[in-house]
């Protein structure tokens, strides 16, 4: 696509069960194009193991999070596990405007929520393990987690998964590197969709004067 064609910003959201791989696959994308920026969300968890605030999550009090809540200054948010997520809104927008692409990875409850906002600025993709055991090996694998949160997150996973229908895209992720080699394909053509190149008209105008 030419430079001289303005286009605007995406969201690319990526949901999944537990386990499933959407976060190593962000992180990939992250890294293999900089076209992209992740969305930082706000959260009443305690930090893991190497996660910083600010960069990985802002980590916040159960009373900061409602009252950005309450004072509209978040996009989206959910109760995941007990804890409570949201994105906040302003980033987001001044990004889109710019023509920057925005990635989210954000669940189902999520994605509904920026659907409801801003259907035409979403693309969304489910990523799916590819099988019941496996998802559970890379659960047990992270060693991140007790006994008994892996399986309420097993429990969880078959809600989650029934929610896939509701998104725009599916990836299976057997294998990391075709993964994301999808993802990226699905990102170029969103990219490239009439209806976000905003100076599409004036490019073309140019072209048959």
């Amino acid at each position: 696509m030419s430079a001289d064609i303005k286009r605007r910003g995406l969201m690319l959201v990526l949901s999944s069960p537990s386990g499933a791989g959407k976060s190593t696959l962000a992180r990939s994308l992250l890294t293999s194009d900089g076209g992209i920026f992740m969305s930082v969300s706000a959260t009443t968890r305690s930090p893991r193991p190497n996660e910083v605030d600010g960069r990985d999550y802002y980590f916040v009090t159960p009373e900061k999070f409602e009252s950005m809540a309450n004072g509209g200054e978040l996009f989206e948010h959910a109760h995941v596990f007990d804890h409570r997520y949201g994105t906040p809104r302003q980033p987001v927008l001044d990004a889109l405007k710019a023509g920057r692409d925005v990635l989210f990875d954000i669940d189902w409850q999520g994605t509904q929520q920026l659907k409801e906002q801003t259907r035409e600025d979403l693309v969304s993709v489910f990523i799916l393990p590819p099988g019941h055991d496996e998802l559970e090996r890379r659960l047990k694998a992270r060693a991140q987690d007790s006994d008994d949160v892996v399986a309420s997150r097993m429990a969880k996973a078959a809600s989650e998964i029934s929610h896939w229908p509701e998104y725009d895209y599916v990836v299976v992720n057997r294998d990391l590197d075709r993964a994301l080699g999808q993802i990226k394909s699905i990102l170029e053509a969103e990219r490239a969709r009439r209806a976000r190149l905003v100076g599409v008209g004036e490019f073309v105008a140019d072209l048959t004067r």
